[in-house]
């Protein structure tokens, strides 16, 4: 099979508009920052060549991050997976006969390199695991077909045959990812041996208002970056913290930079995040997990905004439905950071008890205390309705 990686059509095409140039002569209600720049005079002459330095230094960043992308050597390969259609998959680690390869589900705006940090670690410990970047994300071909749940589930299906990994699998989802591995796992009964929420959202908790006004207020963020995405707004704020919250490793870094600010990506993101309630309620009607399918909930320790206290309060719902049920709560860690190279070593350990369950039918499930007041309490209530 020829494999090759589609990099011509991604190239540095972000618009910048110039701005017109500006009358000579200012009202007297300009504000003094702005007379300073503007004025004839020698500090106001500084202050021009500092502006003009910063906006050249960052389209000098720019114009070397879209070189260092266009010559890049993207990790994975790249299968066809039909209908004129090819997505890439990065798998490490030695496969073994009989043991699960995992499979690693980024979240909103994820792709493959996400991963990067968890897999080297996984790979340490002599795990298999395979990241993959959904359709129309990271190098992945877009797909006419809708961005919802079982869309999903049958690209990756599709994948996974077409890379010939057709053993057990442990299934590890990120954020919005946790509904997709329900309703994979239910569509694929008896070859899912363990799932691995890490930092997700239970399906049936969808309708709680809380949970409900924020997963729309995302899907409005998501929709306001795809229609910016385009004049290139999104290209400047990239190189800053908010291009990779994450801390990858440089490579990935260089990538997770790059499709912040694609509109192309940013499109099927923003349709990924506007199906977010549909992905979930696929999963519900899918039917309830196997509860003696392993389950760890690796949950981030770190609130960062008001609704976060009830959302991480039934994290742990999914591990408490199960048989072996196992949770952790990561002190410290973030959303975004629990993916870091810090934090990764969590989501291994959660890894590892689902791979040691599904190797020990008779294994107990572990009860981890918390960090959130009342999460456990809460948790389980309806988890076994």
């Amino acid at each position: 099979m020829s494999i090759e990686f589609p990099l011509s059509g991604r190239g540095f095409g972000a618009p910048f508009s110039g701005a017109s140039r500006r009358e000579r002569a200012r009202p007297r209600s300009t504000a003094p920052l702005a007379r300073m720049i503007l004025g004839r005079t020698l500090l106001g002459r500084a202050a021009r060549v500092a502006a003009f330095a910063a906006v050249g230094g960052i389209l000098g960043i720019l114009t070397a991050e879209a070189f260092a992308y266009a010559n890049a050597a993207p990790r994975g390969l790249m299968y066809d997976i039909g209908g004129g259609r090819r997505m890439r998959m990065v798998c490490e680690g030695q496969a073994v006969a009989g043991r699960p390869t995992v499979v690693l589900e980024a979240g909103a705006f994820g792709f493959s390199g996400d991963w990067a940090h968890v897999q080297n670690d996984l790979t340490a410990k002599g795990v298999r695991s395979c990241a993959y970047d959904r359709a129309g994300m990271g190098l992945s071909d877009p797909s006419p077909e809708p961005r919802d749940g079982v869309n999903v589930a049958r690209d990756l299906e599709k994948l996974l045959a077409a890379a010939r990994i057709d053993g057990p699998l442990v299934l590890v989802g990120h954020s919005m990812a946790g509904s997709r591995l329900e309703l994979f796992a239910n569509r694929n009964p008896g070859r899912v041996k363990g799932l691995v929420y890490v930092d997700t959202t239970p399906s049936d908790v969808m309708d709680k208002k809380p949970v409900h006004d924020y997963v729309a207020g995302f899907a409005d963020g998501a929709q306001a970056a795809a229609r910016t995405a385009p004049f290139g707004i999104l290209r400047l704020l990239a190189v800053t913290s908010l291009g990779d919250k994450t801390g990858l490793p440089a490579e990935e870094d260089l990538e997770k930079r790059w499709m912040f600010g694609s509109p192309g990506v940013d499109r099927v993101a923003a349709e990924e995040s506007k199906s977010w309630p549909l992905v979930a309620q696929q999963a519900l009607q899918s039917g309830k997990v196997d509860p003696r399918i392993a389950v760890a909930v690796v949950s981030a320790g770190v609130t960062e905004a008001d609704e976060d206290p009830m959302m991480k309060s039934v994290q742990p719902r999914p591990a408490l439905a199960s048989d072996r049920g196992y949770v952790e709560v990561v002190d410290g860690a973030t959303h975004h950071s629990i993916l870091g190279a810090h934090y990764a070593p969590a989501i291994v350990k959660g890894v590892n008890f689902v791979l040691n369950a599904a190797a020990d039918p008779g294994r107990d499930g572990v009860r981890m205390a918390t960090v959130f007041e009342g999460q456990s309490q809460m948790a389980e209530t309806g988890a076994r309705d």
